[in-house]
């Protein structure tokens, strides 16, 4: 079947937002609520294993500091610090602080070009999404997509498929007819079970999680002057990720 839809994962995937975005925005909304946790880059790793911010901040309180002691309005905290941590997390993306990896605004222009659909598929919230689009890609960047699947609109986030399977739904194609673009082994996994064949971009966080099954692992989609490196599969002799080499990959 014809490659007509790529589907792109956000965080990691889109630009390298978790390490010195989503998780500066998390210490920051708990010192505004006075609470004395700070998530460093090694924690934060091991956080990651969970998808969804208001996920992972109950995850961290259930498994890593237990000796904390919930309040009867513990699931409105979780809610208050996760808007609170929204909003840090956009003014650090108004800052111009996370730029876009390494040949994404190259391909999607590309795709755009040869009338491909294109999607979002991600657990972080649309709002979110859309500062990062309009702040670090292109003021008019959320309209490039024909659908944004973000946040809460499944019940089962990453790695159940149910957040793609939504995607292709309003999409109006087949998963045959598509290739996501994922950095994490939660996103793989959720992309593979909707039957969509992935190609890894890895992040440090992510490098050697198991994507066995992909139909290729790269440092990044690469620039005609940044070649990337190729760390699973085959390039085709290409040195950069293009419409023509996902055509490739997805045959």
């Amino acid at each position: 079947m014809t490659l007509t839809s790529i589907l792109f994962d956000v965080d990691g995937t889109l630009a390298d937002t978790e390490r010195d975005g989503h998780r500066i925005a998390f210490n920051k909304a708990f010192e505004a609520f006075g609470l004395d946790w700070n998530w460093d880059v090694e924690l934060y790793g091991r956080l990651l294993a969970v998808t969804g911010g208001k996920e992972r901040i109950r995850h961290y309180v259930d498994h890593w500091n237990k000796a904390y002691v919930k309040p009867s309005d513990f699931d409105d905290l979780v809610s208050q610090l996760h808007r609170e941590k929204t909003k840090y997390y956009a003014e650090i993306l108004e800052a111009g602080n996370i730029p876009m990896r390494p040949g994404i605004s190259r391909l999607l222009k590309e795709a755009m070009a040869r009338d491909m659909k294109l999607a979002i598929v991600t657990t972080t919230t649309p709002g979110n999404v859309t500062t990062l689009l309009k702040c670090s890609l292109d003021p008019d960047a959320a309209n490039w997509f024909d659908v944004i699947a973000a946040g809460d609109i499944v019940p089962a986030k990453k790695p159940a498929p149910d957040i793609y399977f939504w995607a292709i739904e309003r999409l109006g194609v087949q998963p045959q007819a598509c290739i996501a673009v994922e950095d994490s082994e939660n996103g793989f996994q959720a992309s593979r079970g909707a039957g969509i064949k992935t190609v890894i971009t890895v992040t440090d966080y992510t490098k050697d999680q198991n994507f066995s099954g992909a139909a290729a692992i790269l440092s990044d989609l690469g620039e005609p002057e940044t070649p990337f490196n190729v760390l699973q599969g085959s390039s085709y002799g290409k040195r950069y990720a293009d419409i023509d080499l996902f055509e490739r990959w997805h045959a």
